[in-house]
């Protein structure tokens, strides 16, 4: 669109246009606020281009092909050979992530185009913004909902292309004969496990012996054995170099053995962490304060930078960069700013987070790492002899369930398992409903299923509260 205005004046200025941009910017206007939302990049959320979709999309196809490869182990025979068409897999992906980016253009075109800005933002001071190419806008409050971006080790950017981010996997025509994906984490664990069950020869790289999301030793190395089972996995490893070799990239690693090993493969993926898009705002020109990796501080109850006029939501408060804690910031952020200086504490929900692997991870409310010593048990259940996951072929995981020793209630879990995206949803509910442990099992369970195993780690918990003395409480006030 044209802009022909020099500047503008708002009540709420909306810097980004992803998930939580587009919350806040809703919210913004159902509280009465004349809004505007900026955007200097495409539009569409970083879950429908390069995130949660496409990814899921990937890991079907894997899926697939995975149930087909373990058909013998249920008596079935498969005559021939199943061929993964590595052309096929990646045109679905692309042809279904457009659908689901295209869905987010829709929402974006009901936005009246005088609310629609287009070019990168900058703050001026306190209350006004310069978009280049484009407008200033005064404000008298901001939503800063800038998203993040994968990172790259700064020497490795020297490889151009052989070193890609989980953004450049979804533009592939077709799948690579091998990659080594740096950095087990949930995006990492996904879409690594994805492409080595479609057939791309995969070597995975990680420090610390650290695995997905946990902070529970066991559980994490629970899972780091159940992948090394699966495919190469080297989890605490030691970059040397990396360096062209011809069309790809020979990698060298030093071994937890201390042993070196140099590996060629066609790409490198980094899996590294994110950043959030804050470094070309020119918060330096306002009076926020700035805390780690550039975010301006802020009370995530009411996404208020200090008592600013200035508010963040998303992927670049560096947070917890997850599409419904996004939509939750976003609209907490965008309602706060439409009522500054009226500030209110929004809805956070019990922490929730799944790593759609399989094993699948996940974790609910306090990790592991944030127990106080002497102040909790821990419930535990193995899912390799639990009914329903043997009968599915599928009986690989642990699940830790922490309580509270003072009153019974459930304080959180660290899982690995079949299908544990549902247990971790039905744990989150029951922490944000305050339930003890003894509430939760009050609830029915039916047989033979998945949730009969976490049953086995709440009465297991509920034994040792009772050992430990603790009252017998049903619910908490």
């Amino acid at each position: 669109m044209t802009q022909v205005a020099t500047h503008l004046d708002v009540d709420v200025a909306v810097i980004g246009a992803g998930t939580a941009g587009l919350a806040a910017y809703r919210a913004a206007v159902a509280a009465g606020a004349r809004a505007v939302i900026i955007e200097g990049g495409p539009y569409g959320t970083t879950c429908a281009r390069v995130g949660c979709m496409p990814s899921k999309l990937l890991i079907a196809a894997a899926e697939a092909a995975h149930s087909v490869a373990r058909w013998p182990e249920f008596g079935l025979r498969l005559e021939g050979q199943v061929k993964v068409d590595g052309k096929a897999v990646m045109a679905r992906v692309r042809r279904e992530r457009d659908r689901f980016v295209g869905f987010v253009l829709e929402g974006v075109d009901h936005i009246p185009e005088r609310d629609r800005l287009r070019g990168y933002a900058r703050f001026i001071d306190d209350h006004s913004l310069q978009i280049e190419g484009g407008p200033s806008v005064g404000f008298r409050s901001a939503v800063i909902a800038t998203g993040s971006t994968a990172k790259v080790p700064p020497p490795w950017r020297a490889l151009g292309r052989r070193v890609l981010i989980n953004d450049d996997i979804f533009e592939w025509d077709d799948l690579p004969q091998s990659i080594a994906v740096v950095g087990p984490g949930v995006i990492g664990l996904e879409l690594g496990q994805a492409l080595h069950r479609l057939g791309v020869k995969m070597t995975m790289f990680g420090r610390s012996d650290h695995i997905g999301p946990f902070t529970d030793p066991e559980v994490r190395s629970y899972a780091r054995r159940a992948f090394a089972d699966e495919f190469t996995l080297h989890s605490d490893a030691s970059i040397r170099s990396l360096l062209p070799h011809g069309d790809g990239v020979a990698l060298t690693h030093v071994r937890a053995d201390g042993s070196e090993e140099t590996i060629v493969v066609a790409y490198v993926v980094a899996t590294v962490g994110r950043t959030p898009n804050v470094g070309g705002l020119g918060l330096e020109n306002t009076a926020l304060g700035i805390g780690p990796e550039g975010v301006p501080v802020y009370n995530r109850c009411t996404m208020q930078a200090g008592d600013s006029n200035i508010f963040i939501a998303g992927d670049a408060s560096h947070d917890l960069p997850l599409l419904h804690e996004a939509a939750d910031e976003g609209r907490i952020a965008g309602d706060n700013a439409a009522r500054y200086p009226q500030v209110h504490s929004g809805l956070r929900r019990a922490p929730i987070g799944i790593v759609f692997s399989d094993p699948q991870l996940a974790t609910v409310g306090l990790p592991f790492v944030a127990l106080e010593p002497g102040t909790y048990v821990v419930g535990e259940v193995s899912f390799e002899n639990q009914g329903r996951s043997r009968v599915m072929l599928r009986n690989k995981g642990l699940m830790h369930i922490y309580a509270d020793v003072r009153n019974g209630r459930l304080l959180g879990a660290e899982m690995i398992g079949p299908d544990v995206e549902h247990l971790a949803h039905l744990l989150a509910w029951a922490l944000q409903m305050n339930l003890t442990i003894e509430a939760i099992l009050d609830l029915p369970f039916y047989h033979p299923v998945i949730e009969e195993g976490m049953r086995t780690a709440l009465r297991d918990a509920l034994m040792k509260l009772k050992h430990a003395g603790t009252a017998s409480i049903r619910r908490v006030a």
